[in-house]
């Protein structure tokens, strides 16, 4: 009976009504501290950095009181200007906090290097298909006097021949010497 009565008394539910004020104020001081210190509502509008080369890139990341960090470089895309931004995190017209890391993929400076695959006596479409899956275009196909139809027997870039292993850059040209089913007395060149 005497916890019901404490329970009850005036002193106590005082306390607690006291206890509940100070944690109402406490909240309420808190969340406005916390508006306060996080900038709450005060955002900036990322730029658009996309074809900026990383100076330019650096000074207008400056000027808008954020950070710039280069993330990596790609494959070669033509329609970017070399060492200009592709591609940057968060997008352009996002809103972040000041001092927030923008975080940037630069264009390099041209296509890799990439080796020309093993394509020597097999047909001209396997051929093709590996040639294209390296990344090197197949621009033309010359036949010459030799037994195995559609077999290819050489490469050719810029007029020179080459051989597997040698290395090209992407999106270079090349040139398949292919046999037309006819025999003949064609030699191969080194």
């Amino acid at each position: 009976m005497g916890l019901v009565k404490f329970i009850l008394s005036k002193t106590f539910l005082k306390q607690i009504g006291f206890a509940l004020i100070a944690t109402v104020v406490l909240i309420f001081i808190l969340l406005q501290w916390l508006k306060v210190s996080t900038n709450h509502n005060d955002y900036i509008t990322v730029p658009d950095l996309t074809k900026k080369t990383m100076n330019e890139a650096n000074k207008i990341i400056n000027e808008s009181n954020l950070r710039l960090e280069l993330k990596d470089s790609t494959d070669f895309n033509p329609k970017f200007p070399r060492f200009s931004v592709v591609e940057q995190n968060p997008p352009a017209g996002g809103k972040v906090k000041k001092n927030r890391k923008i975080y940037v993929i630069l264009n390099p400076s041209g296509y890799r290097q990439v080796t020309v695959p093993d394509v020597i006596q097999v047909t001209r479409r396997n051929a093709e298909s590996k040639l294209l899956a390296v990344g090197l275009i197949v621009d033309k196909v010359t036949y010459i006097d030799r037994i195995g139809e559609d077999m290819v027997f050489q490469i050719k870039h810029n007029g020179k021949y080459i051989v597997p292993g040698d290395h090209l850059t992407k999106t270079s040209k090349v040139e398949l010497i292919c046999g037309n089913g006819k025999k003949g007395s064609y030699t191969i060149e080194e």
